[in-house]
């Protein structure tokens, strides 16, 4: 058996432009990265942070060269000349969210058409509100339309916490939201809530059931780290599925586990923020068995920043990852590989608050210089699992 140990790590994302269908998604010109780093470079992300955006780790192994090759943008602050693998990846799956990105990594394409609720008020079929309103046990939903997390609580938790009803909202993305208050609703109520849900609309191909409990009231509420997600399970095996069945140790970080439904997932690591689940992807460094792979994600990127639109949030939080890496990375074998990468864009300089159609980067530690062009994404899966010495049982082509 192969004592080697891999490292895939998902910057919730953290595109950097450049997919040739873009346009098709309403996307054209979006570049999480780039745009980013241009913002910085002309000081309109000054807050809690100045000057040029600052990543020198992981642009040494090519994030600067990553960018260029992706959408030849040249990142100010990001010209490092490469010093690892480095490349970009892109996606054929018709999606630009979180689980047709982690799955194509991990060597699944979605083979199916996603359903989406285009319309934004009311957002859901009758049929489906009238399911939630019997399964959660109320005579009605507040909501019913596309909207971001922390405006539609602030919206509706004053009569959510009077009537009970639950705050249900969706996005672009194929998903199903359900906000509700921990202690007054009840944490329980609605992770059942959700699970019963989930069923019924994975049926229908509608990607995930989110639970987004809250605690506090009116103008005083916060979101707590209890977000579950409860997304349809993958259409085939996966790259952990083909870890695990050669009896290796998989570890999955944040909310890895959440979105490939457990399937081949050895140990599940939690936190309540991406500061908590550094510290976990740094311990597995240190004691990951041989041969084991670790998938993390780091969802805040995303969450707290690319939705948001807040450039600054953003550039803290890419370089406080960057500023942290040198101790993972030193907690790292002869013979380990740690790749970084992402799942879609999020590029908050652009129109809308919703994911961007990108091109992602991908960099990797270990192997020394080693430029690796513009793959697709099924093709890291595939390279994790043959330096792990196993075969891919998918449509990808290791690049190493």
């Amino acid at each position: 058996m192969s004592g080697n140990r891999a490292f895939l790590v998902v910057l919730d994302s953290v595109g950097c432009g450049g997919a040739p269908d873009a346009r098709d998604f309403g996307d054209e010109g979006a570049n999480t990265l780039g745009h980013i780093a241009q913002a910085c470079a002309m000081g309109r992300a000054d807050v809690g942070r100045s000057g040029p955006l600052r990543m020198p780790h992981l642009d040494a192994l090519g994030l600067g060269a990553a960018i260029r090759l992706a959408s030849g943008l040249d990142a100010p602050g990001l010209g490092a000349v490469p010093q690892g693998l480095w490349g970009a990846a892109q996606e054929i799956s018709r999606g630009k969210d979180t689980p047709s990105g982690h799955w194509e990594l991990a060597g699944v394409p979605v083979p199916w058409d996603w359903t989406y609720f285009p319309d934004t008020v009311p957002a859901f079929p009758a049929d489906i509100v009238a399911e939630v309103c019997r399964l959660a046990g109320t005579e009605g939903i507040l909501g019913n339309c596309h909207a971001s997390g922390v405006p539609i609580i602030a919206a509706h938790c004053e009569e959510h916490l009077r009537t009970g009803w639950p705050i249900c909202y969706t996005s672009a993305d194929s998903v199903f939201q359900i906000a509700a208050h921990e202690e007054a609703f009840g944490l329980e109520c609605l992770l059942k809530l959700c699970a019963d849900l989930a069923p019924v609309l994975h049926a229908r191909k509608v990607g995930r059931v989110i639970a987004r409990p809250f605690t506090g009231g009116p103008g005083d509420f916060r979101r707590t780290a209890n977000r579950r997600d409860f997304a349809i399970a993958p259409p085939a095996p996966t790259l952990l599925d083909w870890v695990a069945g050669a009896g290796r140790a998989t570890h999955a970080i944040g909310k890895i586990g959440d979105i490939f439904s457990m399937k081949g997932v050895g140990k599940l690591h939690k936190g309540k923020s991406d500061l908590d689940l550094f510290e976990h992807l740094v311990r597995l460094g240190a004691e990951a068995e041989p041969g084991s792979l670790t998938f993390a994600n780091f969802v805040e990127f995303d969450s707290l920043y690319g939705h948001p639109r807040d450039v600054a949030g953003y550039a803290r939080a890419l370089e406080g990852f960057d500023a942290a890496l040198p101790r993972f990375l030193a907690q790292l074998r002869p013979g380990d590989l740690a790749v970084f990468t992402a799942d879609h864009g999020n590029d908050p300089t652009f129109r809308g608050t919703e994911h961007t159609r990108e091109r992602v980067p991908v960099i990797g530690h270990g192997l020394g210089l080693r430029p690796i062009g513009i793959r697709g994404f099924v093709d890291v899966g595939a390279s994790v699992a043959a330096h792990l010495g196993l075969a891919a049982q998918g449509p990808g082509q290791s690049f190493l």
